[in-house]
């Protein structure tokens, strides 16, 4: 999904941590060390975190017209530079600048569709773009965890390095809209936590339970705001983003591919055992953001209300 090359970014909608000379150090509190967690029992840490985007540990126990403080930058000594996303031609060429953009896009569709939606206000939320590691609310956020939203600090966190990692080990086409969805996957998990639903998460477990629930809606939400992120703009009224074509629609549905549990549980050789999912299969995933994308509506999106997973 291409951005309009004369758009304005805003990176005041980005920020970051600081890490320096390896050691994390920064704003936040630390739950018990770095994001890691469980559901496919003796899997590497590092595909159990890909797929844990929720932090588990929280939910169980001139003017620059694009807005980079929307954005955090790891500090000091990180080689993230978002001074160079100013327009959608950077997003088209950069996948920091794409962050920034995307980060744009879907905080302006949910600014007014929460209200119109389900009449509640929505608040934004800021995403922390790092290279190897930086400090949240939930812990250390590094390569290992791979994108998560932390409801402490209400922050979404992305390493520079985890598009590659989606494209290069799990099989996601790259695309553009494949790295958007990740973004629009994560501010799912916001609106969620606005609403009053992320904490569900914790009910039940395996295949039918909250996590999946939780997780198969963030899907559908970032399904929807899909379906309008041709209507959003930039602060000056510039559209955002190009319309979706089908090769956009199908790199969405790589990347939802790519993450499904069962996915990277015969990736890593283990069991497909869906009573350990945690985010459900890759069918679901894919099912489910094209129910959000076909809707175009947060309504079409209740996946507690339905026992059709």
């Amino acid at each position: 999904m291409s951005f309009n090359e004369d758009a304005r970014l805003d990176t005041s909608q980005v920020t970051g941590g600081r890490v320096r000379g390896g050691a994390v150090v920064g704003g936040g509190r630390v739950r018990g060390g770095a994001v890691v967690g469980g559901g496919i029992g003796a899997l590497v840490v590092t595909l159990v975190a890909l797929f844990l985007d929720i932090d588990p540990g929280e939910l169980t126990g001139g003017q620059n017209p694009f807005d980079t403080s929307q954005v955090q930058t790891a500090g000091e000594d990180s080689t993230v530079d978002l001074s160079q996303c100013r327009t959608g031609a950077d997003a088209n060429r950069d996948d920091v600048c794409r962050v920034v953009g995307t980060v744009n896009s879907v905080q302006d569709y949910w600014t007014d569709a929460l209200p119109a939606d389900v009449g509640r206000q929505y608040r934004p939320a800021r995403t922390v773009v790092f290279s190897g590691a930086t400090q949240s609310a939930c812990g250390t956020a590094s390569s290992s965890t791979g994108p998560f939203y932390c409801p402490s600090d209400e922050r979404i966190y992305i390493d520079t390095g985890f598009f590659d990692l989606l494209s290069s080990r799990y099989g996601a086409d790259g695309g553009a809209l494949a790295q958007e969805y990740v973004v629009a996957h994560e501010y799912g998990h916001h609106v969620q936590q606005i609403l009053g639903i992320l904490g569900r998460a914790q009910s039940g477990s395996g295949a039918t339970g909250g996590g999946v629930r939780v997780e198969l809606m963030a899907d559908c939400l970032a399904g929807v705001w899909a379906h309008h992120a041709a209507t959003t703009q930039d602060a000056n009224g510039t559209t955002l983003l190009e319309p979706l074509t089908p090769a956009d629609v199908r790199s969405a549905l790589s990347a939802a591919a790519a993450v499904g549990d069962d996915h990277i549980q015969a990736s890593a050789g283990a069991t497909v055992d869906p009573d350990t999912w945690t985010h459900g299969s890759s069918e679901q995933r894919q099912r489910w953001f094209l129910t959000g994308y076909d809707g175009g509506s947060a309504d079409q999106c209740d996946t507690f209300a339905t026992n059709d997973l």
